[in-house]
């Protein structure tokens, strides 16, 4: 693999001074020699001259966060980072690279979880290219290939969790976003890590079912919701009328046996598991009338 190397370039601003003095003191000899009608004399001249300007196109400018990647005839020579105004071979090939932080939303992906419900999934992917000669050399285009191999890391991660959490514990795309988020960001380093490139985040953009079973898992998840909250109800109900039958007992209110216990239980678990409001019922008589 080729590595990024560091390559020390002329200060650009000496040079420019030194080609603007040759080709001015080039620019004498032809006018001195060309007065006298020496035109042979002039030759020298005219060659510094033109050496001069082919040698101004060596000059180039490095803004902050971007890197030039600098080859000759085929061959990397090493890479300028620092900003500024420098001076190479003007036959070296300078390749601009960004070393911006970018980030890169995938399209609405449409795969199957871990239960082979079919879902829609996008995310985003935060990276920057810290690696120049490895960005330019060993990908064909390494912001296309940023692209490519983040949906299929997303497409990875979404098979290898449910949507929604069913078993205690277990991990699912709507509900361990920390969890998800790491998995993500270690499969997208991964796959991009030989292209030069350093993710910094990666995060789930859109999550959701497919639109054909979006509303049976809607009523999936509307009686998982009321299952839930049933049990929390019971729950409570029965620690209540525990409480209620403990306090009778511990003070002394009265004496219960074991069928008036019965029907204190089921009329207090009517109370108190009942979606609407109960209608007392007074009773005048005792419990066998």
């Amino acid at each position: 693999m080729i590595r990024e190397t560091k390559h020390q370039a002329v200060n650009g601003l000496l040079a420019l001074i030194v080609l603007l003095a040759a080709i001015g003191f080039g620019l004498f000899v032809i006018g001195r020699y060309a007065a006298q009608d020496l035109p042979l004399n002039a030759i020298p001249g005219f060659v510094l001259v033109a050496v001069a300007l082919v040698c101004l196109g060596g000059l180039f400018v490095v803004n902050p966060n971007e890197g030039r990647v600098l080859t000759l005839f085929g061959k990397y020579v090493g890479t300028v980072k620092v900003p500024g105004l420098w001076w190479v071979n003007p036959f070296m090939a300078k390749k601009k690279v960004s070393l911006r932080i970018r980030n890169f939303e995938t399209g609405k992906l449409k795969v199957n979880d871990a239960n082979s419900n079919p879902i829609e999934i996008a995310a985003v992917v935060v990276w920057k290219v810290v690696d120049t000669a490895e960005a330019m050399f060993e990908v064909d285009d390494y912001e296309h290939y940023v692209k490519v191999q983040s949906e299929s890391a997303v497409r990875t991660l979404a098979s290898a969790y449910p949507y929604d959490a069913h078993n205690h514990g277990e991990e699912a795309l709507s509900t361990h976003t920390a969890e998800v988020s790491k998995r993500l960001l270690a499969e997208v380093q991964e796959r991009l890590g030989k292209a030069g490139v350093e993710v910094t985040e990666a995060r789930i953009s859109h999550l959701a079912y497919a639109p054909e079973i979006a509303s049976a898992m809607l009523q999936r998840q509307q009686a998982s919701a009321i299952i839930a909250a049933r049990q929390k109800i019971v729950e409570g109900a029965v620690g209540m009328v525990e409480m209620a039958l403990a306090m009778l007992s511990e003070k002394k209110i009265l004496e219960l046996d074991a069928e008036r216990k019965a029907s204190m239980v089921s009329n207090l678990l009517v109370v108190l598991c009942s979606e609407r409001g109960t209608q007392p019922v007074v009773n005048t008589g005792t419990l066998y009338q």
